[in-house]
C-alpha cells in the first residue's frame, strides 16, 4: 500500500479524513444543503421567474427528470467506489485525467460560485433582520460573519457540519410548505390558468429559466465527495444522490406554483419581490409565520455556504493528493481529521469575490443572480461529462447494457437545453441571445475553463508523473473499494 493511503482499524482508507462517522441522514443534509431549497422559494425565485415566467413551473420539472437521469449516470460510480475527490475521481476513471481535470475545475467553480451567491443571500436577508432592530452593518462585514462562521464548521468537525445542516434546512422546509398551504388556501386552492397553459412563455423562456432552475439544484451530487466519511458509503450515497434531487425538485414545483399563484392574484409582479414569502405571509395574515420563514430562510444561507465549502475543500484535496496543487493542500487536520488548509482556502475565496462586487456597487440581489447563473455552467459541464462517461466506464468493466446507454442519452439532451437557452440562437425568436450580462457569463466560463485546462497541459508538459500520481490514486480508490 502506498504512503498516500492510510487505514482505520476497520479497514477504510481516510485519506486522513474522518472515517464511517456520517449515518444517512446526515449524508443526505449535505446534497440538501447544496441544493438549499428553503432559498429558492424564500428569495431566489423571483430571479427564475423573470427568466422563464409562467413557465417556471416546467423549468423545474424539466431541471427534475434531466438531473434524476444524472444521478443514474453518478450512481453507477458511486455504488461501486467511495472517495472525497466526489465526481473528479468518477470521470478521471470514466474518461481520463484530462476530462477529470475540466470536472475538477469546473466543480471547483460551480462550488465555489454557488458558496458566493448564497452567502450575498446570507448577507441580504441578514442586513433586514439587522434593519428591524435599528443595526446597519456594511454588507462586507456581513460577508465575513457568514464565512468565518462557516469557516470554523468546516475547519473543526464534519459532524458538526452534517447536524447543523441538518436541522436548520429541515425546519426551513416544513415551515415553508406549511406557508404554501395556507397562501393556497387563501386563495381558495385555485388552479392558475396562465401557468398551466403557459400563458406567454416560449421554449427560449423554459432554456434560459433552466439555466438558474440548475443553480437551484446545483449540489445534489456533493454527497459524492463524503465517500471517506459516509457509513456504507456504497449505500448510502447513492441513496442520498437520488432522493435529494427528487425531493427538491418536488419542493421546487409545488411551492413555485403557490408563490406565482399568490402574486397573480394579488396583481404584484414577483420578479420584483427579494423576500416573496414575507409578502404573501402577510396578505394571508400570518406574517409571524413568514418572520420565521425569512429567519429559516437566513439559516438555510448559512447551511448552503458551509455546504460548499465541504465538497469543494475535498475536491482541492484529492487534486491536491494528484499533485495538481501545493501538496499543503492535500493534508488532513491531525485532530479534527477535516482538509483544514483547503476549507481555508475556500472559505476565503467565497467572502473575496461578493466582498470585490460590493465596492464595484453591484447589489447584494443582483451579485446572487450573477454568481449563480455562472456557477450553473460549472455543474452543466460535470453533469454531461459524468453522462458520458458513466457508459465508457461500465464498458470497461463489462457491465454496459442498453438501457445505461439510453438514459445516458437522454441525460445528456435534457443538459443541453440549458445550454442552448445560455448562449442563445442568434435571430431564432424561439431561443433568443440572452440580455447582458447574462450574456457573457457562457464564454467567460470558457475563459475560465481555458485558462485552467491549460494550466493543466503545462504542468503535465513539466512534470509528466502528474498522470502516474493521479492513475495510481484512482488505483487506491478501487483497492480501497475492496478492502471494504
Amino acid at each position: 500500500m502506498t504512503s498516500e493511503i492510510r487505514l482505520s482499524q476497520g479497514g477504510h482508507s481516510t485519506h486522513g479524513l474522518k472515517p464511517n462517522c456520517l449515518s444517512f441522514s446526515e449524508v443526505l443534509a449535505q446534497s440538501f444543503a447544496v441544493i438549499a431549497p428553503t432559498t429558492i422559494p424564500a428569495s431566489n425565485l423571483g430571479l427564475i421567474v423573470a427568466l422563464a415566467g409562467n413557465g417556471t413551473w416546467l423549468s423545474f420539472l424539466l431541471g427534475l427528470i434531466g438531473l434524476m437521469l444524472v444521478s443514474f449516470n453518478i450512481n453507477q460510480f458511486a455504488s461501486r467506489s467511495a472517495s472525497p475527490g466526489s465526481l473528479y475521481t468518477y470521470i478521471v476513471k470514466g474518461l481520463g485525467p484530462t476530462a477529470g481535470v475540466i470536472c475538477g475545475w469546473s466543480l471547483v467553480l460551480a462550488y465555489l460560485f454557488t458558496g458566493m451567491s448564497v452567502l450575498c443571500g446570507f448577507a441580504n436577508f441578514s442586513s433586514a433582520i439587522f434593519a428591524h432592530l435599528g443595526l446597519y452593518p456594511s454588507s462586507i462585514t456581513l460577508l465575513a460573519i457568514g464565512a468565518a462562521i462557516a469557516w470554523y464548521a468546516a475547519y473543526r468537525d464534519i459532524q458538526l457540519s452534517a447536524m447543523a445542516m441538518l436541522w436548520l434546512e429541515g425546519l426551513s422546509i416544513l415551515l415553508i410548505l406549511i406557508l404554501g398551504i395556507i397562501i393556497w388556501a387563501n386563495n381558495g386552492f385555485a388552479v392558475d390558468l396562465r401557468q398551466l397553459t403557459l400563458q406567454g412563455v416560449t421554449p427560449g423562456s423554459i432554456a434560459m429559466g433552466l439555466v438558474l432552475v440548475m443553480f437551484g439544484f446545483s449540489g445534489f451530487e456533493s454527497a459524492t465527495s463524503l465517500g471517506d466519511e459516509a457509513k456504507n458509503p456504497l449505500r448510502t450515497i447513492p441513496k442520498a444522490v437520488l432522493g435529494s434531487a427528487l425531493m427538491a425538485g418536488l419542493f421546487f414545483i409545488f411551492t413555485s406554483y403557490i408563490e406565482i399563484l399568490g402574486f397573480h392574484s394579488a396583481g404584484i409582479d414577483i420578479t420584483k419581490a427579494e423576500e416573496p414569502l414575507t409578502l404573501l405571509s402577510q396578505q394571508a395574515g400570518v406574517g409571524f409565520l413568514g418572520d420565521l420563514v425569512a429567519l429559516g430562510a437566513l439559516c438555510s444561507f448559512f447551511a448552503c455556504v458551509l455546504g460548499s465549502i465541504n465538497p469543494a475543500a475535498r475536491i482541492f484535496f484529492t487534486m491536491a493528493r494528484h499533485g495538481l496543487f501545493h501538496a499543503s493542500i492535500g493534508r488532513a487536520h491531525s485532530a479534527n481529521r477535516t482538509p483544514h488548509v483547503a476549507v481555508s482556502i475556500c472559505s476565503f475565496l467565497m467572502f473575496l469575490v461578493p466582498a470585490i462586487m460590493m465596492l464595484f456597487n453591484i447589489k447584494l440581489f443582483e451579485s446572487m443572480g450573477y454568481l449563480g447563473a455562472i456557477c450553473s455552467y460549472g455543474f452543466l459541464t460535470v453533469y454531461i461529462l459524468i453522462s458520458i462517461a458513466a457508459p465508457v466506464y461500465l464498458k470497461k468493466i463489462k457491465q454496459l447494457q442498453p438501457h445505461h446507454l439510453v438514459v445516458s442519452l437522454f441525460a445528456i439532451g435534457f443538459m443541453m437545453i440549458p445550454v442552448i437557452g445560455s448562449v442563445g440562437i442568434p435571430g431564432s425568436t424561439w431561443f433568443p441571445v440572452p440580455e447582458a450580462p447574462y450574456s457573457i457569463f457562457p464564454y467567460l466560463f470558457l475563459l475560465y475553463l481555458s485558462a485552467t485546462c491549460g494550466w493543466f497541459v503545462w504542468q503535465r508538459m513539466r512534470s509528466p508523473h502528474i498522470l502516474r500520481t493521479m492513475e495510481r490514486g484512482m488505483a487506491i480508490i478501487q483497492e480501497t473499494h475492496h478492502l471494504r
